[in-house]
């Protein structure tokens, strides 16, 4: 992708979205050995960083899609942020969505204006229902990250925070699908391949780690995570961009991404979702690869149940 595409992307979402900010933490920065810097888009609107892909992506729809349904699948916030864009053209949206979707993520979706259709837990039960909806009218898909204008729109992460904190030495980034992940790659590599980006996946959804080391597009063998916006499968677009460009994968347990979401609510006193924890967990439980180093920690959203903390 071309950074001048990326920058029309930011230019087209700015009038849309929050200029997310970069929080600190002295005893966090104690604890790991590093400088850490979190891009917090857990304040994004909607609740997390979906909204720039889906922004990106609703802004260049014609009058005539718009004239039927949106159609998508999603865990949830990739869903919110898809209604709440479509929502702002006029638009309607319908969002296929499992079964097991935390009650927060139901509520934002349909406070958005989204429409929603059930699905079970599982990436071919979502493609049935997405091939259903196809053939039943007149609609547009937009994939929550197997899409180019998706991913344009997540690598404005990448340029604000480069643009905010220059002297970073490396940054993580939460992986599921890959959009994020590719989006950030895809910028911060081209005007400073020097800074290192890992993606952070756990252990019980790691087929990215997998695919990397295989060299092909690997599915998840479980998808048992606190992690519910990371359950989902690695893309064909994604995963192309993540294998030529990434420093590394690192998985984290389901432990450990738990006690970082409990560091991050006492230290940062901010809330976040475990899918984005996870990123300040692949930081302590590898400390000596970031030791003294400014390291760039994303935030993804703020999307959790109160009344469904995973302890």
């Amino acid at each position: 992708m071309l950074i001048s595409e990326m920058n029309r992307a930011h230019d087209r979402i700015k009038p849309y979205i929050h200029r997310t900010p970069v929080l600190t933490s002295e005893s966090l920065n104690k604890l790991t050995s590093a400088k850490l810097y979190f891009k917090s888009e857990n304040f994004q609107k909607s609740g997390s960083f979906k909204i720039r892909g889906a922004t990106n992506a609703v802004l260049q729809l014609s009058a005539k899609s718009l004239k039927g349904d949106i159609v998508t699948v999603s865990s949830g916030n990739h869903g919110a942020a898809l209604s709440m864009a479509v929502s702002k053209r006029n638009g309607s949206t319908i969002v296929v969505m499992p079964k097991n979707t935390s009650k927060i993520k139901i509520n934002n979706v349909i406070r958005n204006g989204g429409r929603i259709v059930w699905c079970d837990p599982s990436n071919q039960s979502r493609e049935r229902a997405l091939t259903k909806l196809k053939t039943m009218g007149d609609v547009e898909v937009i994939h929550p990250y197997d899409n180019k204008h998706i991913i344009l729109g997540q690598s404005t992460i990448g340029k604000e925070f480069i643009e905010d904190i220059p002297n970073l030495d490396a940054i993580v980034v939460p992986v599921s699908g890959g959009g994020l992940l590719s989006g950030v790659l895809s910028y911060v590599k081209k005007i400073n391949p020097s800074i290192k980006i890992f993606g952070a996946e756990p252990s019980e959804a790691d087929d990215t780690f997998r695919s990397i080391q295989s060299g092909k597009i690997e599915t998840n063998i479980t998808t048992n995570t606190v992690c519910d916006g990371l359950r989902a499968q690695i893309g064909s677009i994604t995963f192309p961009i993540i294998q030529e460009l990434v420093d590394g994968i690192i998985v984290v347990s389901e432990n450990d991404i738990i006690k970082s979401l409990k560091l991050i609510l006492n230290r940062l006193k901010i809330i976040v979702e475990p899918s984005c924890s996870i990123a300040l967990a692949a930081v302590i439980s590898n400390k000596s690869n970031f030791k003294n180093q400014n390291i760039g920690i994303v935030l993804t959203g703020g999307n959790i149940d109160l009344n469904q903390l995973p302890w």
